[in-house]
Parts: structure tokens; C-alpha cells; sequence
């Protein structure tokens, strides 16, 4: 992506102002970061022709993006949550130790294998986690 940036200024300059509104809004209101950021980025020359012409546009609609972005992001951690909530419902019922058992049984293949390097990874990666158990058939929808 950095290649990306360097080629094209104006989505590099773009990516500057974004950065400085999600930096300031973390210890100011949204609209007085995108307003510091607006005129910072006039005065250091990043996108200032554009920011100069439409000023209030581009505040309106960083404000409306970052607010979109922090609605679903909470929707999301929200739905994680409740996801959550389900699961270990769910883990009441058996779902749990189902799983917990093929994790289980991941680990032992492996062992058996030799690939004792791998259950590390395994434990820090999800995904290569489910990408093995998907190559060994030992998903829980599987079982």
C-alpha cells in the first residue's frame, strides 16, 4: 500500500488528513478535529486547493464518515458480544466441548505429525487454526 500512496499524492495527502481527524478525535470532539485537521492540512499544503474551495463539504462529510465509522465499529463489537453470549450459551449445550475437542485433535495430528512448531501458531492464529482443521477435516459442523 505504501507504493499506492507514494504513486498518487493526492490519495497520499488524503490519507494524511483522515489519519490527523481519527488522531485528534481521540482527545477532542469529532468536529473540532476535523476542523484542526482542515486547517493544518491548508497550511502544510495537503490537499489545501480543495480543502480551500470546500471547506464545509469536506467537514460535513468527515464528520458524517467518522461517525459511520464508530457506528459500525460499536455495532460491531456489539455483535461480537452478543456472538459471545451465544457461544457460551451454546457451550452449555455442547457446542463447546465439541469444539474444545477438535482443537483437541488438531493438536494431537500435529503432534503425531512431528509439526510440533505449528501448535503455536495455532494458538495465535485463528485463521491458520481453522485452515488446518478444514484440511483435517475436523471443523465442528464436520463432526
Amino acid at each position: 500500500m505504501g507504493e499506492l500512496l507514494n504513486a498518487c499524492r493526492t490519495l497520499r495527502d488524503y490519507a494524511e488528513y483522515t489519519d490527523r481527524v481519527r488522531r485528534y478525535a481521540e482527545t477532542m470532539k469529532l468536529e473540532n478535529a476535523v476542523e484542526r485537521a482542515i486547517t493544518e492540512c491548508i497550511q502544510e499544503g495537503i490537499l489545501a486547493d480543495f480543502l480551500k474551495k470546500n471547506r464545509a463539504e469536506a467537514k460535513r462529510m468527515s464528520m458524517f464518515e467518522f461517525n459511520e465509522e464508530k457506528h459500525l465499529r460499536l455495532e460491531k463489537e456489539y455483535s461480537r458480544e452478543e456472538g459471545f453470549a451465544a457461544g457460551q450459551r451454546e457451550g452449555h449445550r455442547g457446542g463447546f466441548a465439541a469444539g474444545k475437542e477438535c482443537i483437541n485433535e488438531l493438536k494431537q495430528k500435529l503432534l503425531t505429525e512431528g509439526r510440533t512448531d505449528e501448535l503455536a501458531r495455532t494458538i495465535l492464529d485463528p485463521e491458520y487454526q481453522r485452515a488446518l482443521m478444514e484440511k483435517y477435516g475436523l471443523l465442528a459442523e464436520n463432526v
